[in-house]
C-alpha cells in the first residue's frame, strides 16, 4: 500500500479583526480575563454577505497551487465543517463547482473541531486503497454564525476561517504514520448547537429561534485534557515511536491552557507544540488546518519532522494523526 502524504497546503482568514478591546464594548468582560482563560487576544470574523463557501474555495485554491495539481485531475474532495451555507447541496459540491474539478467525487464531513483530521483520514483510506489516486481536504468554518453575542462565556472564543491541503502518494519515508479517531457521545451534552425542534415554517410561526452554542466549560476541559492526550500517545505508538521522537504537536486551538495542561500530562515541552489561538481564537475545524499551514510557513516544521496533530470536539470526538513531514 502506498505511503500517503500531504504535497500541498492553503488557507483563507477574513480580513475584520474582533479584538477582546471590541468586545470589553460589547458584553461584560475584559482583555485581561479572556487572555488569562483562553490565551485569545483577537478573532476574525466574516465579512456581512462573506460564506463559508467563499473562504473554503480560496483555501483550496491555495493548497491546489502549491500543490501543483490540475483541478481537472483532482479526484476527491472532503470537506470538514460544521456551519455550511445550507443543508444541502455540500459544501464540497460548492468548492468543485468553484474551481472546476469536475471529475471529483465530493462530500463533507461532520465532526465538529475534529473535523480536519477525521477528513485526512478518511481521504488518506481512499489513496491507500487505490480508489482515488489524490484528495482535497478542506476545513472552513464561519462558526460565528451560531455564536450568541449576548454570551461572554462563548462569545469570546469563536472565529472564522479556512485551511486546506492536498494528499498524494508519497515516498516510503514520510507520510501520514498512523491515525487515531475516537468518539464519546455520553459527553455529548458538554458542548452543543441548542436550537428548537426542528419544524416546518407556516403562517402560524411568530418567532424563530436562531440556533446557538453552549457549553459546559469547566467539565468540557477536563475531558478534552484527557481525550487529546490519551490521543496522541495511541498515535504514536501505532506509529511505532515514543512520545521523545515528536519534533513538533499542532493541536485544537480552543483554549491555551487546554494546550499547556496536554503538554504537562504528556511531558512534552511547550516549545514543542505551535500555538496561535492568539490571532485566531477557536476557528473549529479550520483551527488545527490553518495551524498547520503556519507551522510550515515559519518553519517550525520541517523536511524530515515527526508531527503530532492532535484535537478534540463536539460529539465528543477526538482524534489524532503522526505524520512524518
Amino acid at each position: 500500500m502506498n505511503n500517503v502524504g500531504i504535497v500541498g497546503l492553503g488557507h483563507y482568514l477574513p480580513k475584520r479583526r474582533l479584538t477582546n478591546l471590541d468586545l470589553e464594548k460589547m458584553v461584560k468582560t475584559s482583555d485581561e480575563w479572556i487572555t488569562t482563560r483562553t490565551g485569545i487576544k483577537e478573532r476574525r470574523i466574516a465579512e456581512k454577505g462573506e460564506k463559508n463557501s467563499d473562504m473554503a474555495v480560496k483555501a483550496a485554491r491555495e493548497a491546489i497551487k502549491n500543490a501543483r495539481l490540475d483541478p481537472e485531475r483532482l479526484e476527491l474532495i472532503i470537506v470538514a465543517t460544521i456551519s455550511p451555507d445550507s443543508s444541502f447541496p455540500s459544501l464540497a459540491c460548492l468548492v468543485q463547482k468553484a474551481i472546476h474539478a469536475r471529475k471529483a467525487a465530493a462530500f463533507d464531513v461532520s465532526a465538529a473541531c475534529s473535523g480536519f483530521l477525521y477528513a485526512l483520514t478518511t481521504a488518506k483510506q481512499f489513496i491507500q486503497t487505490g480508489l482515488y489516486k489524490n484528495a482535497l481536504v478542506i476545513a472552513s468554518e464561519k462558526i460565528t454564525s451560531y455564536v450568541d453575542w449576548n454570551d461572554r462565556n462563548t462569545c469570546i472564543l469563536f472565529g472564522d476561517g479556512a485551511g486546506a491541503c492536498v494528499l498524494a502518494p508519497v515516498r516510503k519515508d514520510r507520510g501520514i504514520l498512523s491515525e487515531y479517531l475516537h468518539a464519546q457521545g455520553h459527553f455529548g451534552d458538554l458542548m452543543m448547537v441548542v436550537a428548537g425542534e426542528r419544524e416546518p415554517l407556516d403562517q402560524k410561526t411568530k418567532t424563530i429561534l436562531l440556533p446557538h452554542i453552549a457549553m459546559q466549560g469547566q467539565e468540557l476541559f477536563r475531558v478534552a485534557v484527557h481525550s487529546m492526550a490519551e490521543a496522541v500517545e495511541i498515535a504514536v505508538h501505532k506509529a511505532g515511536l515514543k512520545l521523545s521522537d515528536i519534533d513538533c504537536v499542532v493541536p485544537h486551538q480552543a483554549n491555551d491552557r487546554i494546550i499547556t495542561a496536554v503538554a504537562r500530562q504528556l511531558e512534552i515541552p511547550k516549545d514543542k507544540i505551535f500555538v496561535n489561538i492568539d490571532k485566531y481564537g477557536n476557528m473549529s475545524a479550520a483551527s488545527i488546518a490553518v495551524a498547520l499551514y503556519e507551522a510550515v510557513k515559519e518553519k517550525r516544521i520541517q523536511k524530515g519532522d515527526i508531527v503530532a496533530l492532535v484535537t478534540f470536539g463536539a460529539g465528543l470526538v477526538s482524534a489524532a494523526n503522526v505524520v512524518r513531514w
